[in-house]
């Protein structure tokens, strides 16, 4: 069975949040959760970040002053697996993104979904859990795994940003629902491509029309539906010649 433990986030003094976490990569889901939540600027340098697995407790150190007390007044639990929390207005910076004109291969997709499919993981061997995978192309460059799918994501996030890694020519891919906040986190990471095997929620549909992230759902052997953003795609696959799948695969329910 998946064990899950707690994770206090400080960001310089200040506590930010505690998440239930599989305690795996703590670094980079700090990192990410804080660059997600607004709360790492652009210009601001991570002058280190510290893990005490006895305190069970990850500080991230900037060069900048912390004061959020105003935007941790306003909490929002989201839908998320593991209850997510967004901090501040959720839409906050989102009319500032602009995602680039990136181009989807329906090859690309469907040559992923094999490779992710078969890939070992937790997800596969236990369940009660979710995965989400960087991507470049045809490619999969990150694999993360949380029991919720927001800690995923925010663990690919501060990997992006450990590494310097731009998101404009990337694809995510992920397990979970694809909810206003996926799309959120996805579009503030840059990236203009989001891709699950499970299905949507209309606000999630909604923003992502609004940012122009394209938004793919029940992505399963050779079919998918495409609810945003299909102006990207580049049909260069025949289904009928795409190979089913017989890949190892766990129900998206549990």
């Amino acid at each position: 069975m998946v064990e899950e433990r707690p994770l206090t986030i400080f960001l310089n003094g200040q506590e930010i949040v505690t998440a239930m976490t599989i305690g795996d990569y703590p670094a980079y889901l700090a990192l990410g959760f804080l660059r997600n939540q607004g709360m790492l600027g652009a210009g601001e340098t991570v002058l280190g970040v510290d893990y005490d697995e006895e305190l069970e407790t990850v500080v991230v150190r900037t060069d900048g002053t912390t004061v959020y007390e105003e935007k941790l007044k306003k909490k929002t639990r989201t839908s998320g697996c593991a209850v997510g929390t967004v901090f501040g207005d959720m839409m906050e910076g989102l009319d500032q993104v602009e995602l680039p004109e990136a181009e989807l291969r329906t090859s690309w997709l469907y040559a992923l979904a094999r490779q992710i499919n078969r890939t070992p993981s937790l997800y596969l061997a236990a369940g009660a859990i979710h995965g989400s995978v960087l991507c470049r192309e045809d490619r999969p460059l990150v694999y993360m795994e949380d029991v919720g799918r927001h800690n995923a994501v925010d663990k690919i996030a501060g990997w992006m940003l450990s590494e310097q890694v731009d998101g404009g020519d990337k694809i995510m891919y992920t397990t979970g629902r694809l909810t206003s906040e996926m799309v959120i986190k996805c579009a503030l990471m840059g990236i203009p491509v989001l891709v699950s095997r499970s299905g949507f929620t209309a606000w999630g549909v909604e923003i992502a029309q609004q940012v122009g992230l394209t938004l793919i759902g029940r992505m399963r052997g050779k079919r998918f539906l495409c609810l945003s953003g299909a102006d990207r795609m580049v049909w260069d696959a025949d289904p009928d010649h795409v190979a089913e799948d017989k890949g190892k695969r766990r129900s998206d329910h549990e």
